[in-house]
């Protein structure tokens, strides 16, 4: 008797064991994605806006809006199913290779000061296709953190600053997102610039604007913080048609 009542007690504490172990690795799993894959619908939530939405999966905004037949000013309700699935994304190289095109010509000597002339003259029309105005620092502060699509994945830069240091718009622009509803990113403003390009300033202590708030480049949207981190720092991130780039591609150079 003695001895069956010990068999069952050890199946029962390998079976407790065994369940616990199971439900935390999953949850771990669950938590700690790094990534959200478009694989069906996503349910809105109070919150939500089709911007924050599109961050999230990494889906260009309007493509999203499209799929679901949503017109601007892109409003959208909780309960709401957003079809996240097979979302198109536009190109852009055609218009990268007509850009690139001119920087051949300066072979011919003869027409040496004329090519030059006509670099110059395409300049601008470089940095429209590469950057969605002029861009301005949203923090002068030290990088701690650089653009990668590596292990481990940062899909921006992150900048040291001060508590309550004073965190910029980028550029101009329509502030689309700001509260706390996406993971990882703790208080976080989302500024739509064009439709082309949008910009993110997570981990702020205090967010200063609203939602549909039209800014200026250099004004004031928020203060540094440490909300969804363990350090007071800035995360800026640029997403092109919904998909990060390197911010130092488009921020201008630091002196020194």
């Amino acid at each position: 008797m003695k001895i069956t009542s010990a068999v069952i007690l050890v199946m029962l504490v390998t079976l407790v064991t065994g369940c616990i172990s199971s439900r935390d690795f999953v949850s771990v799993e669950g938590k700690f994605s790094d990534s959200q894959k478009p694989t069906g619908f996503h349910r809105v939530q109070k919150g939500d806006t089709l911007f924050s939405i599109a961050w999230t999966y990494g889906l260009d905004f309007q493509a999203l809006a499209n799929a679901n037949s949503i017109s601007s000013p892109y409003t959208i309700y909780p309960g709401q199913k957003i079809d996240i699935r097979n979302i198109p994304q536009p190109t852009v190289l055609a218009k990268r290779s007509t850009v690139e095109k001119p920087s051949k010509p300066p072979v011919t000597k003869p027409v040496k000061s004329k090519v030059t002339a006509k670099t110059s003259h395409k300049t601008p029309q470089r940095s429209v296709v590469s950057s969605a105005t002029d861009w301005m620092w949203p923090v002068n502060g030290r990088l701690i953190g650089y653009f990668s699509t590596r292990k481990p994945v940062n899909k921006g830069i992150d900048i040291a600053g001060a508590l309550g240091e004073s965190v910029l718009a980028a550029a101009a622009g329509t502030v689309v997102y700001a509260g706390r509803g996406l993971r990882g990113y703790g208080n976080l403003v989302i500024v739509k610039h064009n439709d082309t390009y949008l910009s993110a300033y997570a981990h702020t202590s205090r967010i200063v604007v609203s939602e549909q708030d039209v800014v200026k480049a250099g004004q004031k949207i928020a203060e540094i913080g440490s909300t969804g981190t363990d350090e007071v720092k800035l995360h800026f991130e640029i997403r092109k048609n919904g998909k990060p780039v390197d911010p130092l591609n488009h921020l201008p150079k630091k002196p020194g």
